[in-house]
């Protein structure tokens, strides 16, 4: 039996993508990714993971996109999304925000930042 929460990241840079994913797998979380926005979405609806860190500037299906299709379907719309993204603007934020995004964490983070937010979101799951 496998106890580990499930984490999906969805971003286009695969050296952040491959550091997140070890520095999560030390953490003790399963880690699986996807490098655009409709791979993402389909590994959402298949792999229905605890979690999701989400880029928002993404090939093929932008992150706003993918986070709206997820938090609208009855089926994922409980999963936790922590937007990781480049943009810092206001308006970015708000239209992530209004996407469905439980969280918006500018890049570059904080490691010991994301793992906080990664904690509390999955603490009643």
């Amino acid at each position: 039996m496998n106890d580990k929460r499930k984490i999906l990241i969805v971003d286009d840079e695969k050296d952040l993508v491959k550091t997140l994913k070890f520095r999560l797998e030390k953490n003790n979380y399963e880690v699986i990714y996807a490098y655009d926005g409709f791979e993402g979405l389909e590994r959402a609806k298949k792999e229905n993971p605890d979690l999701i860190i989400l880029d928002l500037m993404l090939p093929k299906k932008d992150g706003y996109k993918v986070c709206r299709m997820l938090k609208f379907d009855i089926n994922y719309r409980d999963i936790p999304i922590i937007i990781l993204s480049a943009r810092k603007k206001q308006e970015d934020i708000d239209l992530a925000m209004s996407s469905g995004a439980n969280k918006y964490v500018t890049k570059p983070f904080d490691f010991e930042d994301i793992l906080s937010k990664i904690k509390f979101h999955l603490k009643d799951k």
